[in-house]
């Protein structure tokens, strides 16, 4: 008979496991911390943004406009290389996990071309439920609002608010059917 496979042994076979295992969180903060000091940023976001919850995490390299219109729940995670344009408010519910390379752009421009020739904009505030999963390389667009549990796809341009428990993907993202 085998030995149970570790946690850290499923994972590196592609297998479902828990990664709040003992072995793998002490991974995970080895490289948290080798990535600190590599990006230079070991604590200092949280200094600037609006609200952080309770066991938040940015991965660097993280970008925003001004942070301080930047409001984050318990448990939320934004992974490598989210870029967050905080004209205006945008907030972000409780567990909510954020994939790599993520746009959320609250920041817009006017329609008009003479407004534009004089380089003015505006933001529209962003929403984003709790319990939101949001796949790698979304953008989400000025205005929106993303309503609790939903599934926004890899790669997906959100356009429209996204309701409740709703799972959208695609350009633009689209509810798709079950």
């Amino acid at each position: 008979m085998t030995a149970p496979r570790s946690e850290k042994q499923k994972m590196l076979a592609g297998e479902l496991y828990v990664a709040s295992d003992p072995e793998l969180q002490r991974d995970m903060a080895q490289c948290a911390a080798w990535l600190g000091r590599y990006n230079n940023h070991d604590g200092v976001l949280h200094d600037r943004l609006g609200a952080v919850g309770q066991n938040t995490t940015i991965r660097a390299p993280f970008h925003c406009d001004y942070g301080y219109n930047i409001f984050l729940g318990d448990n939320v995670f934004l992974n490598f290389g989210c870029i967050i344009l905080d004209v205006v408010p945008v907030r972000i519910g409780h567990g909510t996990q954020i994939g790599p390379g993520v746009q959320i752009l609250a920041a817009d421009h006017p329609r008009d071309p003479d407004q534009r020739r004089k380089m003015l904009e505006y933001g529209r505030p962003i929403t984003i439920g709790e319990n939101v999963w949001i796949g790698g390389g979304a953008i989400i667009l000025p205005g929106i609002t993303i309503g609790n549990d939903a599934i926004i796809g890899a790669g997906s341009v959100v356009t429209r608010d996204v309701a409740a428990g709703a799972t959208v993907a695609g350009n633009p993202a689209r509810p798709l059917r079950s």
